[in-house]
């Protein structure tokens, strides 16, 4: 990151873009409530409609008042949303964490808690930040291809019928696992150099707080503002199995399940023309081949002072 400049933000004209489920969800509500409260009366609130409203649309209204800070409050989709229209604007970027993992905010070294995370954002300073994107989609954590992505559609599934309880999360890995048919065959053009896999899953890591989380390598690449890729080895469902609990056991290792790939530019070739795509928790569908690109210094984003930091 670039430093942009040592003054606080006290003195910034603060919109809050705030997902519209925070809204109608009681304990968040209360959350942005107080936030609020530290921002002061002139901030103003408004809620996003991920259905009906267009994030661009928000953001020039609020920018069209003047408002030269415009605060994400929400969980990792939320704050990619905001950031993915943030690109090249002249307001800065605050991060108010609401979410379960909050990846990005707690690599930024921000307080979990919505009020002390308020505070740290009006005692803060900008800085310039690097954007990873796939087809020119931005994410802020991890893209993904494979077995992932069909997680995230499988627990969707199984949520809307039977609602959202961890233990059908764990289900929907589960039941995703015993379906696996068979792994895809990868042609991937990394900085110029070109390598073929068979793999059930591609792994495009832009946290570094988050693949430190898991035990992984990969954080210089990160910190150079290049990608970490990771392509997982695993075959059939006992390696699937099997990698999974490497993973969460923090035992995973790079050569033995893993290989890991650091670049700046990579293009993924594969059999299918529109293969589904996962980054950050979102999912779509993307033509191939997949293009990852870095937009250097893309957006300004606000860091707590060093008293405020909360390390990781």
């Amino acid at each position: 990151m670039a430093k942009e400049d040592g003054n606080g933000m006290q003195a910034k004209a603060i919109g809050v873009v705030a997902n519209a489920g925070s809204g109608r969800n009681s304990r968040e509500k209360e959350a942005v409530e107080h936030a609020m409260e530290v921002f002061g009366p002139n901030a103003r609130l408004v809620y996003w409609e991920p259905e009906t409203d267009r994030m661009a649309d928000l953001i020039d209204e609020l920018e069209g008042e003047g408002r030269d800070l415009i605060v994400a409050a929400g969980g990792d989709g939320t704050i990619m949303a905001v950031a993915s229209e943030m690109r090249d604007r002249k307001a800065a970027m605050g991060v108010l964490p609401l979410g379960t993992f909050n990846f990005f905010a707690r690599g930024l070294g921000l307080p979990q808690e919505p009020q002390e995370a308020a505070e740290a954002i009006l005692a803060g300073r900008a800085e310039k930040m690097s954007l990873g994107t796939v087809n020119g989609q931005v994410f802020l954590n991890n893209a993904s291809l494979g077995i992932y992505p069909s997680i995230l559609k499988q627990r969707e599934d199984v949520y809307e019928r039977w609602g959202r309880y961890r233990l059908l999360a764990h289900w929907s890995v589960i039941k995703t696992f015993l379906g696996f048919q068979r792994p895809m065959r990868l042609s991937i053009l990394a900085d110029g150099e070109r390598r073929e896999f068979r793999t059930p899953l591609l792994f495009v890591a832009r946290s570094a707080y988050q693949i430190e989380h898991y035990g992984l390598e990969g954080t210089e690449a990160i910190n150079g503002d290049r990608f970490a890729m990771f392509v997982a080895k695993a075959e059939g469902r006992a390696g699937l199995f099997r990698l999974a609990w490497r993973l969460v056991s923090r035992r995973l290792e790079v050569g033995r399940d893993v290989t890991l790939i650091d670049a700046a530019e990579i293009e993924v070739e594969l059999r299918q023309k529109t293969p589904l795509v996962a980054f950050d928790g979102e999912k779509a569908r993307m033509r191939a081949p997949l293009r990852f690109e870095i937009l250097k210094d893309a957006i300004s984003v606000v860091m707590p002072s060093p008293e405020d930091e909360v390390s990781a």
